[in-house]
């Protein structure tokens, strides 16, 4: 007997071996048929979508859950465009904080929508005897008032109170970590916006490290969350390459670098489990510090590298030959050089053809990069959204020749190059669909067309978001499809986006989510 039976839908199964169905049957969480193989069977509950829309549940390979579930309960700036009000906004925050002395954190700075960066003079004057950690949105950088620059060492370089990458690090150490629990809690909030939006599983985007982790024991506080049912869908960690250090093994290993025991991608289960080495190569576009070949339109600077090219490139050869799957974030297209550089190495001195190594963002990329990276065999994991959200700002950035080179999409596609689908929440919008419309548009909220010429279809956009995430955390025998055998992780559409004009899909109704062939979260029905 069935657990279940969903019938009445149209299942946009991501096969191409069954692409649509009309019932599908689950039996202890996982599919056992679709169609004819199950209409006929038992099952103890019969669920009727009425007419509703399903495709697998939507994989996001890049995000950050803790932080997006601390952004969700501390003070923000966001909105507001002009100095006094933001540094009001602020005054206000530190007022409600009754304990002198203490840290207290605001989120939501964007130095774009002010038209220059606060300082941290103007800081002082309202923070009231408090230690003042600012945010940028990009997560690249943070600014700080005299209290925190005073327990700096001397040499951590800022601009008025402005910390970018590394230096964001050093004012990050001064504070305590926080508590396994503070995170669980956390983690579990930004879990269940994932789910509301369609998100089944998603890959966390570095933990332990300087530049985003939460502390020492956050692995700890991800096992914390799911012990307490507070981790409703699957998560695949993401390691801080900084956590490498020199390891004694044996000659026959070949491992100059590694974790404690050994640990590398592959520990856990379908429902927490280790995956990439995160690699940092560069910087954010938004906080201007993304590496580039050229300088950006109106400024005097090209970015910035995180390290000298050689101590980067040696950290991704040293992951690859302990066995890691590596993701190397690498947004501008120097960046993407020193990456490509490296992995070329790396596959050189010890061939892992199935390694399945990803540059994150990959947010600029030439012409030239292209058949580099397919030879590499190597995922891009893009944000859409980013465009989305900051389509003209980064197209003015780049000039003319470059903006069409942003975050592309059919270039990667016609090169062979596996297209994979993230949000990098909470720096933009989470949603898959309104991502999906703008794979399909390349429109950002302007309406500003960026790099037309890289739009994609509707099908390969959930692709990127389905199959092809699937495949980039080593999830594809489980997830990515609807197809007898794997995990009933679903999500339940209000409308058929291969059927809308593109420009509705964004506003499709999430109706409800399963994983393991149970309503997750929130739901409507």
């Amino acid at each position: 007997m069935l657990c279940a039976r969903l019938t009445n839908a149209r299942f946009l199964t991501m096969d191409p071996d069954h692409p649509v169905a009309h019932d599908l049957g689950v039996w202890r969480g996982r599919i056992v048929g679709l169609d004819a193989a199950v209409t006929s069977l038992p099952a103890r509950e019969v669920i009727d979508l009425q007419g509703a829309t399903v495709l697998p549940g939507f994989i996001d390979a890049h995000v950050h859950l803790a932080w997006t579930g601390f952004k969700q309960r501390t003070p923000s700036i966001a909105g507001h465009t002009r100095v006094d009000d933001a540094l009001a906004a602020i005054d206000e925050a530190v007022t409600r904080e009754g304990t002198p002395g203490a840290w207290v954190s605001i989120a939501g700075y964007d130095q774009r929508a002010l038209g220059r960066h606060l300082t941290a003079a103007e800081l002082d004057r309202v923070s009231h005897g408090r230690k003042l950690y600012v945010t940028h949105d990009s997560g690249h950088g943070c600014l700080v008032n005299s209290a925190v620059l005073d327990l700096l060492p001397a040499d951590v370089p800022h601009e008025d109170g402005f910390l970018a990458e590394g230096a964001m690090g050093a004012a990050r150490a001064l504070r305590l970590p926080y508590s396994q629990e503070e995170l669980a809690e956390a983690i579990g909030r930004a879990a269940r916006v994932c789910l509301t939006e369609g998100v089944t599983a998603c890959a966390e985007a570095g933990i332990g490290g300087t530049l985003l982790g939460h502390g020492p024991l956050e692995l700890g506080a991800y096992q914390l969350a799911r012990d307490r049912d507070l981790l409703p869908l699957r998560v695949q960690l993401m390691v801080s390459a900084d956590r490498l250090r020199p390891v004694a093994a044996h000659r026959d290993d070949g491992i100059p670098r590694a974790l404690d025991l050994g640990l590398r991608t592959g520990l856990g289960d379908g429902r927490l489990s280790v995956g990439a080495l995160k690699v940092f190569t560069d910087g954010g576009m938004m906080a201007r510090t993304a590496a580039l070949t050229r300088p950006y339109e109106g400024l005097d600077h090209a970015g910035q590298l995180q390290d000298d090219p050689d101590v980067l490139a040696g950290t991704i050869v040293d992951g690859h030959l302990a066995g890691w799957q590596l993701a190397v974030h690498a947004i501008g297209d120097r960046a993407a050089d020193v990456a490509l550089d490296a992995l070329e190495r790396a596959q050189r001195l010890r061939p892992r053809p199935g390694a399945r190594h990803r540059v994150e963002h990959a947010g600029l990329i030439r012409p030239d990069q292209l058949p580099r990276l397919a030879r590499l065999g190597v995922s891009v994991v893009v944000q859409p959204s980013f465009l989305r959200h900051f389509g003209d700002d980064y197209a003015a950035i780049m000039g003319e020749e470059r903006a069409p080179w942003l975050y592309r999409g059919r270039a990667f596609l016609d090169h062979g190059i596996p297209l994979v689908g993230s949000s990098d929440r909470p720096v933009a919008d989470g949603s898959p669909l309104r991502a999906v419309q703008f794979m399909v548009e390349r429109a950002s909220g302007s309406g500003r067309t960026i790099g037309p010429d890289e739009g994609i279809t509707v099908a390969e956009a959930l692709r990127a978001y389905t199959v092809a995430g699937a495949f980039a955390c080593h999830w594809e025998d489980d997830l990515g499809s609807l197809t007898p055998g794997k995990r009933a992780d679903l999500v339940v559409l209000g409308d058929d986006p291969t059927r809308v004009d593109p420009s509705r899909i964004g506003a499709i109704e999430v109706v409800a989510t399963y994983v393991d062939g149970r309503v997750a979260g929130n739901s409507t029905r």
